[in-house]
């Protein structure tokens, strides 16, 4: 072993002696950056007996690797990567390569910081850090995991029956590190924020929307490009990713310095995509229930919203309101006059309107005859294409990973909505393999059976080996329809902003380049899911995903008739003026009768004014600070769009030097991991926000930990202050009590908070 580094360290000296000699003009220049280094080599390909290994930079500070047995990658696998990248080197070259390693032999790449080095026919990843006095030295981040006795970091097997494997790939970590992201995590019991420890499930499911993709407080992220189900274990001494089918495995690393994870999200972002910036008025209040049954009940809330002038911006319709699953259509019965129905909500409130989707489809649709001919359908291995069933009909779901099938839904939608003024959609359900459960028979009374998922087959290949782009290319049909078939803004490598948006359950790597946003799925209304909720937050935002919001109330088991869920409400919905969106919506209970026609018509409310007199009041006073806030969000979502700067931050992002953070992070201590930065100005200083939401039923104080300023912060004379009441709080390093009634959940800001309403960071 100790050989095996000499070797590694010696080859990777000899790229540092020629670094001056390296500017070969194979990459773009790091924008601002003159002394970037250039990529020394177009690719490097190692052939090991059956194997082949292809490894090229990309990016800045970037390199993808792509590794298969019995033939070459064809370059047509699915991919998430945008090729080329928006910043840096590479892409656009194929598998090019202009050095070929032999059998165990050595040989290494630079770009940028990041050196990919071969020792022996194994492949680590250093970061190149440069002193004061321009000399250079070498970390190892990670590299293909070896031991004495131990499976080869590289190990595949292979089904007779398909030329696809099952690949396992190792990689080395320390006991200490701590990996952060990985997606957003299932409700509701997983608080972590370090992912040290975990096992991650790649299955998209309700809630769940696990993302191969990670940061380590070592200064890289990893992200492997494939939308295959599996596992990825995050182990003492090793990290191992396991795909359970694919015919390459291909991944992507890059590096900044321990700490800059700003760094880190602005290198993955260009090569997988930026959120383009939201409308401005889908980031005010949106209002939604389970659910709005008639035209007439969407009307009446807009009047009441009206009558009580209470700000909303997006009224949402949600599901059932067709006739048949797979119409994509109002049901008239129901819905006589949708386009008067949008217009006049527009006219009395100002607000647009979203509807939902589901992609099931049963054999009574409008749609379903055309689609089954055409082969628009997902099937499955033994071929009728039942993938669940939903409301006592068996389903079959739109195959949005076929093109046609992609350009048929929207037209539909187009037809139905987009064209009488509807042009907001709600893609539900479309997590992938089955209607959106970690089980079978999804909304019958017979739902717990240990039933294996169905084996659901696609255009684009099966479930297991490409089942986690079904929601990415779900969105895609959203933003295709907005991009090209009405014209109304450039495709979707090129858009910087969006003028209508779509909201997801599930999402894959690169989601963030769509006009969408996604949420936390179907969650339990208790205390404890509303903190909870932060760490997922805090995840999605690591993955890359800051286009992120929830159910506030959360989804199921809050009753609007109890002091409980009064109470509950209004705490998460403080929270909610937060986030990048402020979504309130779920399935409540009350004392009103529920209709048994039609089906899952609940007539509870959930409105501003349905949690009490004295709630109403302090519910408009959170309404209005949203909106005072708003050019503070739209400033936070041009920093995300031009530079990947995450939104919801956990507090590791901003104060990875304070010790409490840090060791408290490790632990996923409560204290720490239940609160989170809103945002971060382009300045590494200037005005920020802390929000540590008051999760305890009956709680009217918080104990709240305020980091450690940075020197310059300190510098610049900034404090922690109250939001509520101005007081000081000094430069941190401490916990300190706050009071935290109902219309004072705890935040604290830095800066001036002039320059926080009016967007001036």
């Amino acid at each position: 072993m100790q050989n095996m580094f000499a070797r590694a360290l010696l080859a990777i000296s000899t790229i540092l002696a020629h670094s001056a000699h390296a500017q070969f003009g194979l990459g773009l220049r790091a924008a601002n950056d003159s002394d970037y280094f250039q990529p020394n080599s177009t690719g490097l390909k190692l052939q090991n007996g059956f194997e082949r290994v292809f490894i090229q930079p990309y990016g800045e500070h970037g390199v993808r690797v792509r590794a298969s047995i019995m033939r070459d990658p064809t370059g047509n696998e699915p991919s998430a990567l945008l090729d080329p990248p928006l910043e840096g080197p590479g892409g656009s070259a194929g598998l090019a390569f202009d050095t070929s390693v032999p059998f165990q032999g050595n040989a290494a790449l630079r770009n940028g910081n990041l050196v990919a080095s071969i020792s022996s026919g194994a492949l680590s990843f250093y970061r190149v850090s440069t002193a004061s006095n321009g000399s250079e030295s070498l970390e190892l981040l990670t590299g293909e995991y070896q031991d004495t006795k131990t499976l080869t970091a590289r190990f595949y097997r292979q089904d007779f029956r398909a030329d696809s494997v099952a690949a396992t790939f190792s990689f080395s970590s320390d006991p200490d590190e701590q990996f952060y992201g990985a997606g957003q995590q299932a409700c509701c019991k997983d608080n972590t924020v370090n992912k040290k420890g975990q096992v991650i499930d790649l299955l998209d499911f309700n809630s769940q929307v696990t993302l191969p993709v990670y940061m380590s407080n070592k200064g890289y992220l990893q992200f492997f490009n494939m939308p295959s189900q599996g596992h990825i274990e995050f182990t003492p001494y090793r990290t191992r990713y396991i795909s359970d089918q694919a015919t390459v495995v291909d991944y992507y690393i890059t590096t900044a310095e321990p700490g800059d994870y700003d760094a880190l999200q602005r290198q993955y972002t260009a090569v997988t995509g930026r959120q383009p910036t939201p409308p401005d008025f889908i980031l005010g209040y949106q209002q939604s229930k389970l659910r709005y049954w008639n035209q007439s009940q969407v009307l009446d809330v807009a009047q009441r919203f009206h009558d009580e002038q209470v700000n909303v911006s997006l009224i949402i319709v949600d599901f059932f309101a067709w006739k048949y699953q797979g119409d994509w259509s109002f049901d008239p019965t129901y819905f006589p006059d949708p386009a008067a129905m949008a217009a006049q909500v527009k006219a009395l409130t100002g607000a647009e309107m979203m509807v939902s989707l589901w992609p099931s489809v049963e054999d009574l649709s409008v749609n379903y005859l055309a689609m089954q001919q055409q082969g628009l359908l997902a099937t499955t291995r033994d071929g009728p294409g039942v993938t669940d069933s939903f409301a006592g009909v068996y389903t079959r779901l739109i195959d949005s990973t076929n093109p046609a099938a992609r350009e048929f839904l929207w037209k539909r939608l187009n037809d139905s909505y987009f064209s009488i003024g509807i042009r907001n959609f709600w893609i539900d359900q479309a997590d992938g393999g089955s209607l959106g459960e970690p089980f079978e028979n999804n909304g019958q009374s017979i739902s717990t059976l240990p039933y294996a998922r169905p084996f659901t087959q696609y255009f684009l290949g099966t479930q297991e080996g490409a089942g986690k782009m079904y929601p990415w290319l779900h969105q895609q049909a959203i933003d295709e329809g907005f991009g090209n078939l009405t014209d109304v803004r450039p495709p979707a490598r090129a858009a910087t902003q969006c003028t209508q948006m779509s909201l997801s359950r599930s999402t894959f790597a690169g989601g963030q380049r769509f006009c969408s946003y996604l949420w936390s799925g179907d969650t339990m209304s208790a205390f404890d899911v509303l903190l909870q909720q932060i760490t997922a937050g805090v995840s999605a935002g690591g993955s890359g995903i800051s286009s992120w919001t929830l159910d506030i109330g959360g989804f199921s088991g809050l009753n609007i008739d109890t002091d409980y869920g009064k109470e509950l409400f209004v705490k998460w919905l403080a929270m909610g003026v937060f986030l990048p969106y402020m979504r309130v919506h779920g399935d409540r209970n009350c004392n009103i009768p529920q209709n048994t026609v039609p089906s899952n018509a609940n007539n509870c409310p959930n409105e501003p004014w349905s949690y009490g007199d004295d709630n109403f009041v302090i519910i408009k006073n959170y309404i209005a600070l949203r909106y005072s806030l708003i050019p503070y969000v739209k400033k936070l979502f041009q920093m995300l769009q031009s530079s990947g700067k995450t939104i919801v931050r956990g507090l590791y992002f901003d104060f990875s030097s304070d010790e409490v953070v840090v060791n408290g992070t490790a632990a996923n201590d409560p204290a720490i991991v239940h609160q989170y930065m809103f945002g971060r100005h382009f300045r590494r200083t200037g005005p920020r926000l802390l929000v540590s939401p008051n999760g305890v039923e009956g709680a009217t104080s918080k104990r709240v930990y305020l980091p450690v300023l940075s020197a310059d912060m300190v510098a610049q004379n900034l404090s922690w202050t109250h939001w509520w009441t101005e007081d000081s709080f000094g430069q941190g390093g401490l916990t300190v009590n706050v009071s935290a009634p109902l219309d004072q959940i705890p935040v604290f800001y830095l800066g001036s908070k002039d320059d926080i309403l009016s967007g001036n960071i």
